[in-house]
């Protein structure tokens, strides 16, 4: 079923208008807008989840605007799988993930394993681990932890990196990169 918006767009059509125009994956206020002058205005982000066995490949930027009904398909999709609450995610997340994403030249989607965390999840996952912070930013809608299987986790977290538009963890062992909009920092390895 195609989802229209009021402005008589439908997502497919959307995809369908810009698939041979160059993405713009990245916030003006990172060093990744550098990367992508002379693109066209367009931002897309490609993800699936383990979890739910979801999965979602939208344009949520065009010409300057983010694009209301997909941002909220969006928040639904990154919604905590747990307990199936859903958080206003901030879309400068999205727009490291999809600035990252396109350095890599990608097309595999990022797997989604940590989207949006209700703070009784995130406590649940701090009482079993110490590596989960106790004011995560997955509480606030500002992170997200991805995996591809077309590349390295050293080759995310460099490409996330280089677009310096918040935190990168690098999580080696458990085979993800922690993404968020939050300050500008790095950990792990």
């Amino acid at each position: 079923m195609a989802i229209t918006s009021s402005n008589g767009f439908t997502r497919r059509g959307l995809l369908s208008a810009f698939a041979a125009t160059a993405l713009v994956a990245a916030p003006a206020y990172t060093a990744a807008a550098g990367y992508l002058k002379g693109a066209g205005d367009i931002r897309r982000l490609r993800l699936y989840s383990g979890r739910t066995g979801e999965s979602i490949d939208t344009i949520y930027w065009v010409e300057g605007e983010y694009i209301p009904e997909v941002l909220k398909e969006i928040n639904h999709f990154m919604r905590d799988w747990r307990n199936a609450k859903v958080m206003k995610m901030d879309p400068r997340n999205f727009d490291v993930m999809a600035a990252a994403h396109r350095l890599m030249d990608v097309n595999e989607p990022y797997m989604l394993l940590s989207g949006y965390r209700s703070p009784e999840t995130n406590a649940m996952l701090r009482s079993k681990s110490s590596g989960v912070a106790r004011n995560s930013l997955h509480m606030k809608g500002q992170a997200a932890d991805l995996r591809l299987k077309s590349r390295s986790v050293g080759q995310m977290a460099r490409a996330a990196k280089t677009c310096s538009g918040g935190g990168v963890g690098t999580y080696s062992r458990s085979n993800f990169v922690h993404m968020d909009c939050g300050p500008v920092r790095t950990w792990g390895g």
